[in-house]
Formats: structure tokens, sequence, C-alpha cells
């Protein structure tokens, strides 16, 4: 075979390879593209970013009955709500002027997803969002906009690490509910984190929050500092019916002591009662108040049900319980800072949701079942609205 033929069969095969290796890449791109990002959705409550929307968050807030149940909702939330405006107002007006939970979740959630674009390449791009549950951006506006973005998979990820159908139940009720109405042909394709009380990142970033705490204190008391944790309490009719959240929390706080060696005496208390109904106790105030009264001066209260600063700490915990502890002569008492943008947080979130995307499960096994004695059809079909979910 003469050269210059051969030379040219030679660069024949390798334009024609070069041009293979071109569409298929160009194929890839465009399925990439026709994919659209991994939707990662952080669910919370949500608090008024400014005092001009304290009225509608209470509304929302007392109009659902997973959170509070109580009679005649309907007609009583708007006017309970109104009420409680101006009183819940200033309370916002002393932390800043609104709550910094949105800011908070953003920080977290861009920190996450940059960190999973690394450390979880095949489910990239990953794209995080917010979906509160009583103030913007609520779950609508959130399914409106991953639409916009092509998102065809999704990850609803709770963030409350423990679950309780007050709190996590509450945002994927609202979540399927609003997806039968925004997104009825299910584009998206879902998957749910429900809960995480123990995950090793979450448990070492409460730890060394703790720790840094406690370098505050004399070295001669460091040991006696009562570590208080201080969760959101529940309402009695809410426990009793099954629901998961106590020994959840429960389940942290003692994961948390093995952590530190169990180092000092501690205790699980509650806050944030609301309304005359039985609730969860002891409460954290009566608590500080108790143990004062017992000797114990020095106290760190841990928020260990919250990922994030917001009025239950900024306001209730470090104002109004710091000023009934100082009027009771307690000179000791401090608080652990909240998890907020933790580097080993924000770890743990992207290790989390890395996990589970590369589990392909769609929920956890406790999300299967409802409480034995819930009685409510929104639960079962919310579940078997994920539980359908064909990834």
């Amino acid at each position: 075979m003469p050269v210059f033929i051969f030379k040219l069969i030679i660069q024949v095969l390798v334009v024609d390879t070069v041009i293979n290796r071109s569409y298929a890449t160009g194929t890839s791109q465009k399925d990439n593209d026709k994919k659209g990002p991994t939707g990662i959705v952080l669910m919370n409550l949500g608090g008024p970013s400014t005092l001009e929307g304290v009225n509608d968050f209470l509304t929302r807030l007392f109009l659902d009955p997973d959170l509070i149940p109580i009679p005649f909702q309907t007609r009583l939330a708007p006017i309970i709500a109104k009420r409680r405006t101006p009183k819940i107002q200033e309370q916002y007006d002393k932390i800043g002027g609104g709550s910094p939970i949105l800011s908070w979740t953003e920080k977290q959630g861009k920190a996450m997803e940059t960190l999973l674009d690394k450390i979880n390449p095949e489910h990239a791009p990953h794209k995080s969002y917010i979906a509160f549950r009583y103030a913007p951006p609520l779950t609508e506006d959130t399914l409106l906009q991953m639409k916009k973005d092509g998102v065809k998979r999704a990850v609803a990820f709770t963030q409350y690490p423990q679950y309780s159908c007050s709190t996590t139940g509450s945002s994927l009720n609202e979540l399927w509910r609003k997806s039968e109405q925004i997104d009825p042909e299910q584009s998206i394709k879902w998957s749910v984190i429900d809960r995480w009380p123990t995950h090793p990142g979450l448990i070492e970033a409460f730890a060394r929050h703790i720790e840094t705490a406690l370098k505050q204190y004399p070295s001669d008391v460091k040991k006696k500092v009562v570590l208080l944790f201080s969760a959101h309490s529940l309402p009695m009719v809410v426990v009793n019916r099954g629901d998961t959240y106590t020994s959840e929390v429960a389940a942290t706080v003692h994961r948390v002591m093995e952590r530190l060696e169990f180092s000092n005496p501690y205790r699980l208390v509650w806050q944030s009662q609301v309304g005359p109904q039985p609730w969860m106790g002891p409460q954290t105030n009566e608590a500080i108040i108790g143990l004062g009264k017992k000797g114990h001066n020095d106290i760190l209260l841990v928020p260990i049900a919250f990922t994030s600063d917001h009025i239950e700490t900024l306001f209730e915990l470090d104002l109004e319980y710091g000023h009934e502890a100082e009027k009771a002569g307690i000179t000791g008492l401090k608080r652990a800072e909240s998890l907020n943008d933790d580097p080993i947080f924000v770890e743990a979130m992207a290790n989390i949701v890395k996990d589970h995307l590369r589990s392909g499960k769609i929920m956890s096994t406790q999300l299967t079942i409802r409480c034995p004695k819930c009685n409510k059809e929104v639960c079962q079909r919310s579940r078997d609205f994920f539980a359908n979910q064909n990834l």
C-alpha cells in the first residue's frame, strides 16, 4: 500500500474518532442539562425576616393542626395571631428586627452544595433550596422555582434532626399537598431524609460547642457545670399519640454525653410551651430556677433540637431565661453557641445527603409507619406519595 494512502486512512480514522468522541460528549452534556441539578430542599419552620412579617408568620403557624391542634382552628387562628403579634414583634425587635434563620439556612445550604459537588460528583451539580413552613420562602414558592430550574431529582432534607409529626411531619404533609397542585405530573422525583438524631457529625459538632463553652468557666467549677439540654416542647396529646420526637431528642443527648465521656451532670428539659394544654416538661426556665434553689449556680444551656439561631435561642434562652436567672441570683448561666455554619456541621449535612443519595432509599423505615394513635388521613396520603416515587 502506498505510503500516502496509508497516511490518508490514518487521518480519516483519527478524525472519525474525534467526531465520535465529541458526539458522545455532547450527548452526555445534553443529558445532564435535561436532568437538571439534584435539588436538596432544606425544610424548617422558618421565621419572619422583618417585623412586618410577624402576623403572617403567626397566622400560618396557628392554622397548622400538625403543630398546634386547637378547636375551631380556621376561625381562632387569625384572632390568636393578631392578639399575639405586638408581643412577638417586640421580641423580634430585641434580637435585631427579625429572625436570622433564613440567612443561616442560606449559608448552610450554599456551603453544603459546594462540598457535595466535590464528594458526590455522580449526582452533581447539587442545588440547595429552602422550604419554610410558616415564612418565605414557602413550600409552594420553592416548588415553582425548582420546576423553573429543571430539577428532576430532589431530596427533602429536614433540618430538624429529631422527627416529630409537628415539625418534619407537617413540612412533608405540606410538600405533598403543594406538589399535587404545582407538579401533578410528578416531574420531580422525591426522596426524604426524615431524621438524623445520632449522626456522628451532628454529635461531634454539638460536643465541640459544649467543650468551647465550658472553657468560659473557672477550672475549679468546670466539672460541676450542669449541662441543660433544651429542646422545643410538645403538647402531651402529641406525645401520647406515639410521636417519636422525645425519644429521638433523648438519643441525641445520650450520644453527645457519650462523646463527652459523661464529664458533667446533665438534664434534658423543654421550652416554648404555648397555650393552656399540658406540654412535655420540665420547662427550661423552671428547671433553671429549680436547680438554682438546689445550689447549682453554674448552668450551661445547650439548644439540642435547633441547628441555627432563631427566636427560641436568641430571645427565649438568652434574654428571657437569662433575665429570670439573674433575678433569682444565678450568676453562672451561659449558653453553648448554636451550630449555624460551623464547618463540622456543614460537613455532616453534606455526608448525610451523599450517603442518602448513594443508598437509593426513598425514606427511613421509621417513616413507613404512623403514630399508633394517629387518625389523620393526610399523614397516610403524604407517606404514600413519597413511598410511590420511582427514582
